[in-house]
Order: C-alpha cells, then structure tokens, then sequence
C-alpha cells in the first residue's frame, strides 16, 4: 500500500514529500547521518550540536567540506548563495528541494532551508525526521501550527513501546512521525492521525525519506475520529497533553480541553479501538486537585470492564513551576511584560480549579476481554533505565498470570528470584546492648528497568532466598523455614502476600513465565 493522505488536500506548499528520498538517499551518500555527524564533529563539537550552540558549531564548520556546508546549511539553516547550494546538492536535487519547500529562495540568489531536516538514530537504525524547526539555532517564535521533531516527550514514548512484531499499529497524532519510524521494523501496517494537515505532510516525508511509503496510510482529523470503528494491535499516542485552560496557542501541546482533558479523552476512549489482546502505550499529564489522589483522577477515566491498565507517574511540578517550564517551551524570555501576563492568567486558572501540581508520565493499557478491569497506578520517582519497553511486555504477562491465581495456587507456585536484584541489610546501632550494630531493615531492590524496591522483614528475605524454580513450591519453603526456626503462626500467608507484590513489580518471577 502507497502512503497517501485521505479525508482533506495538504496545503499546496505542504509538498516537503516528493523531495524527501531523494534528499536522504544523497545524505546516506555523503555521510550526513549520526555516525558521519559524530565522526566529523567530535565529542565537544557534537555536544556544541546537542545543546543548541549555534556559534561552536559555526567555528568548527569552516573548512568547506561537504558535511560543512550540509551542517551549516540544513542545520543552522544558513543562508547560501544560490549557486552554492545548487553546486552542493547538484542542480536536479536542489530545484527538487526549492519546489518542495524544504528550501525556500530570498531573490534571485540566497537559498534558505526552513524545514529542520535532521539525522538521527532510532532504534539502532538511521532515520531523518522532517519537521519545523525549533529555536535552538535560530532564533523563533513557533507557530500556532509548528510541528516539532524529535523531542524528549518523543523519545521517552518510544522508549516505553514495546516493539514485538504486531499486525497494525495506530500512532493517534504522528506530528512529524516520529512514532511511525519507532514502530516500522514492527508492524506490517501503520495508520497514522493528526488533526494537522502541515503535521501529515511533515510526516509523510519523514516517511518517504526512511523508505516506509508502502506500510503507512495517513488521516485526517481530531482525536479518534479518522479511525472509527476500526481495530488495532498496537496503538501509541503523544496527544497534546498541556494541562491549561481552553486556549489553543499550539496545536502540538494545546488540546483546547479542559486542564488534564487531552488525557482523559484519549485515556477513556483508545480501548474501544485495540483489536482483541491489543495494547496501547501512550504520555499523559493529570492534574493534582483538591484532596483527590491523583491515582483515583486517572483510574476514573478507565472502563471498569476489559483492560489492564499500568499509570506510571515520573514527576510532577508545582504550577509555577509547571507554566514556567511551557513558557520557555514558546521561546518566551520568563523576564518579559508578556511572560508576567501570561503566567498570572495561567496560574489564576490553576488556583480557581484548586489545582495544586501537575503530574505527568507514562500509560499502559492491554484489552483483556470481559473481565473487570486491572488498574494499577504507582509513581516511580527512583531513577531507572529509560527503556522501559521490555518492562511494559513482561509487566503484562506477570499481570496475567496474577490474574489468574489465588493464594493457595501462589502457594504450590515454584519461582525464581530476579538475578538482578540485590538485597540490602540496614544496620543501626543496638542501643540495648549498647554495642555493636542490629538489622533494622532489609531490602529487596532490582538494578534493572524501573529499579523497584521493597522492604521486607528477616523473615521473607529469608524465604525469598530459598526460592528456585525447579526446587520447592513456596509453601514448601516457608514450611522449612518455620520448622527450622521454631515459628508459628501466618508466616505462609504474609509470604503470600509479598511474593504477590514481587511478582507485579518482576522482583522474583513464576516458573511458568521464564520461557514465555
């Protein structure tokens, strides 16, 4: 299937697609990718790049070289004389990108690009994303229609999707399709939305630039809109998720809904179109309000019948803090008359709501059938390992399996201890015998993925040790472990209770899933 654009016409100068292959396939030509850009640059004049130093990478870039010219001219979009950009491109290519409007003339003989055209690694392969770009070379104001590349909202979705193969993926609001390259070794079939009709055309070259044409189709249109009544396995979503007032200043962050409404439509609504076992991964912002847990806030906007879902909270901020943060995002220097205004609008909205912080993070959600609905929401304020997308597919499977015990099956269940986790003994000083030290607490922490601990007792660390998979059920080890230190009482169903825990959060796993 070709990649084609259905329910509206992209604006006739939105054509940055038809020279979108023929100019990355010149950049694979000449080295214009990461690697070439990392070997070039070197480690300070890469990070020159990666921070927005316009004036290091300017020194550095005046040998005249050929990745020069391209880094000056596609990345701090420079002008350049005419017939420099056509000797640098070759005549053919360069009028393809002047008639696509990835480059636009000033007179008969200055050549600016205006679309950020830039080389980048995902998932270990290299891609170029076509977007507007941001003001970290060039000074700008976005837009009300800017379409951002890649960004740190974007990549921590990416990092949080699994990427098994699936029969079709829906990216709900590609902006400049991101997303799509994330999942294309993935899915046979992608069909990717967005309310922009500039987002799509972005999105199409960045598809046709990775030689994707044939897996994608585009739509347009708000929301789910594009894709009623249709199915499937995999769907991932970036939505605009700025929680604020009703006011749309850019199509990107702001929904036009209420506060956190953006993820709450998205969040109620994305399990009516996941095919049967389908699932969904998606960033979302919720507000804290009033003496409402914010975990009760996000679990409200989820069916209580037909899915299992996993609300991971990674921070939140303060209001101030929060509009702060979004203001900068406009390239608003905080210091100005406009900034104040703004802010105090912004910050009177939040106080009249009652809101007090805006949390933000990650949302997994798996169709499950006719069964009540599984809703765990936690926060995760450790550091961990940004890739999350193992942890996602394995929390699933751990989660069905849970689902499908009691305690007496936990029971006879054999397990095996994670063999990353550690376990910590902390000591204090006995101040009943006035010397040395006792144990105060014992912890069982993972040093992988999310880097979940849990305090335990002597008692359960003990019997944690003692588990194996081909060795004794646990009920077998709590029975030896009581019998050898004199214990009675409900020991096996405190272990019971834990290793129920554990098994959530992937401290020690069931038997049965090691080779699943």
């Amino acid at each position: 299937m070709s990649t084609h654009l259905d329910s509206s016409t992209p604006d006739p100068a939105e054509r940055f697609g038809e020279a979108a292959s023929d100019l990355t396939a010149y950049f694979t030509e000449v080295g214009f990718d990461s690697a070439g850009l990392a070997a070039h640059l070197g480690p300070e004049y890469l990070s020159a790049l990666h921070r927005g130093d316009p004036g290091a990478l300017r020194f550095r870039t005046q040998t005249g070289s050929v990745l020069d010219r391209l880094i000056q001219a596609f990345i701090l979009r420079d002008p350049v004389e005419k017939n420099d950009f056509v000797q640098l491109l070759g005549t053919e290519l360069a009028n393809k990108v002047i008639a696509a409007n990835i480059a636009v003339t000033h007179g008969p003989a200055i050549v600016r690009v205006v679309i950020d055209v830039r080389p980048h690694i995902i998932n270990g392969i290299s891609r170029w994303v076509f977007s507007d770009p941001d003001a970290a070379m060039v000074r700008q104001d976005a837009a009300e229609d800017h379409v951002p590349g890649v960004g740190a909202a974007s990549l921590s979705l990416m990092q949080f999707c699994p990427t098994t193969p699936v029969g079709s993926v829906l990216d709900l609001g590609t902006g400049s399709g991101v997303q799509i390259l994330g999942q294309a070794q993935a899915a046979d079939q992608i069909t990717a939305t967005d309310i922009s009709t500039r987002a799509l055309a972005l999105a199409d070259a960045t598809v046709r630039g990775a030689g994707l044409a044939h897996k994608v189709t585009f739509s347009t249109g708000p929301w789910f809109a594009p894709v009623a009544g249709q199915k499937f396995d995999r769907i991932v979503a970036n939505p605009p998720f700025v929680v604020g007032s009703t006011d749309i200043t850019h199509t990107y962050r702001d929904s036009g809904l209420e506060l956190d409404g953006a993820s709450e439509l998205v969040v109620s609504e994305i399990s009516d179109y996941l095919a049967p076992g389908g699932s969904a991964y998606l960033l979302g912002s919720w507000v804290h309000q009033g003496d409402i847990p914010w975990q009760h806030r996000v679990a409200g906007w989820l069916p209580s019948h037909g899915v299992a879902a996993w609300i991971l909270q990674r921070d939140f901020a303060d209001p101030a803090h929060y509009v702060s943060t979004w203001l900068r995002d406009e390239a608003i220097d905080l210091r100005s008359q406009e900034a104040s205004e703004r802010s105090a609008e912004w910050l009177q909205h939040f106080n009249n709501a009652d809101v007090h912080a805006i949390g933000f993070g990650y949302i997994a959600i798996q169709d499950i059938g006719d069964q009540p609905s599984e809703i765990i929401a936690e926060e995760i304020p450790q550091a961990y390992d940004d890739r999350l997308a193992d942890e996602v597919s394995e929390y699933f499977l751990r989660a069905a399996w849970l689902r499908e015990q009691t305690k007496d099956t936990i029971a006879k269940s054999q397990f095996q201890l994670r063999p990353q986790v550690a376990r910590e003994i902390i000591e204090v000083p006995d101040t009943d015998s006035g010397m040395g030290f006792r144990p105060s607490v014992y912890r069982l922490t993972r040093m992988d993925g999310p880097r979940w601990s849990h305090e335990v007792d002597q008692h359960v660390a003990a019997i944690v040790a003692g588990l194996h998979p081909q060795g004794l059920a646990l009920a077998e080890v709590v029975e030896m472990y009581t019998a050898a230190h004199g214990l009675e009482g409900e020991l096996l169903d405190q272990a019971t209770r834990v290793i129920a825990d554990l098994v959530r959060h992937g401290v020690v796993i069931p038997a049965e899933l090691l080779d699943v």
